[in-house]
């Protein structure tokens, strides 16, 4: 139990300006390491003084280094965006359900981001690039507009990959951009995937992820085969204090990671 609800200390190793208001931050421990976290799981970072939230690993390399992606949109992650080097923060965890994307057959892997859900994906897509996974991997990613979209870096080694093909959507264009204009929606349908042999994961608002889903089951997925990262409001992520029910799940229990099956109904009721 003292796991579960003890923070370790981790230092801020590097900060990196993803856009105007979302940073990775790159932990290394000060005390004993947590366990390696999985693709799809999360953390719960304190920023001393102001509190503790849920946020998904972006990243790290299974040496005791976590990377995390974060938003400013509130007092306590509008601390952690701000974290400079050497600031100390809290971490526990891992939690919650993961992508489970490592696995061995040759099933097509298609990920649809939208925003900052990209950032649990990432880990999950260079999981599935490295695993050398035998059929087609395919990412695409929506932002708001050019200047949202994150790691750029990675996008750009994506694209440049023959393993992986890669479609970029913003909502709203800048002078100069020269790539999709319109929903994430739009590149399913040009996409080329085979539905009755595919596994999806998408994240993002969920608002976005209704949309998304419809689109993959009209493309011949079944429900199952079409998991969804769920965020509600995680106060303890062990299951203890019930803030984050949704229906018979608790959300930093039974999830975040839930296939479409499971959450089809609940996610019909907005988070208040």
């Amino acid at each position: 139990m003292t796991a579960a609800t003890t923070p370790h200390r981790y230092r801020v190793q590097a900060r990196e300006v993803e856009t105007a208001d979302t940073a990775t931050l790159t932990l290394v421990p000060l005390d004993q390491a947590v366990d390696t976290p999985r693709p799809g799981q999360f953390m719960m970072l304190t920023a001393f003084g102001f509190g503790e939230v849920p946020i998904s690993v972006s990243g790290g390399d299974g040496d005791g280094t976590l990377v995390h992606t974060v938003r400013a949109v509130g007092p306590v992650t509008r601390a952690l965006h701000a974290a400079t080097p050497d600031t100390i923060v809290g971490v526990r965890g891992p939690y919650g359900t993961d992508w489970d994307v490592e696995r061995p057959d040759a099933r097509d892997l298609v990920f649809v981001a939208g925003g900052i859900g990209l950032a649990p994906l990432r880990p999950a897509i260079w999981a599935a690039i490295r695993s050398k996974h035998r059929g087609r991997i395919v990412v695409l990613v929506g932002a708001r507009t050019p200047d949202d979209l994150l790691f750029s870096r990675d996008l750009g080694t994506w694209e440049r990959r023959p393993d992986v093909a890669l479609g970029v959507t913003v909502d709203q264009a800048r002078s100069g951009w020269r790539g999709n204009v319109g929903l994430v929606t739009s590149l399913i349908k040009r996409a080329t995937f085979d539905g009755a042999r595919t596994t999806a994961f998408v994240c993002g608002p969920e608002v976005m992820m209704r949309v998304v889903a419809r689109a993959l089951i009209d493309h011949g997925l079944s429900e199952s085969d079409v998991r969804l990262s769920l965020e509600r409001n995680m106060r303890c992520g062990a299951g203890l204090c019930g803030h984050c029910q949704l229906g018979p799940l608790l959300t930093c229990r039974d999830g975040p990671v839930v296939g479409l099956d499971e959450a089809a109904l609940l996610m019909a009721t907005k988070e208040l």
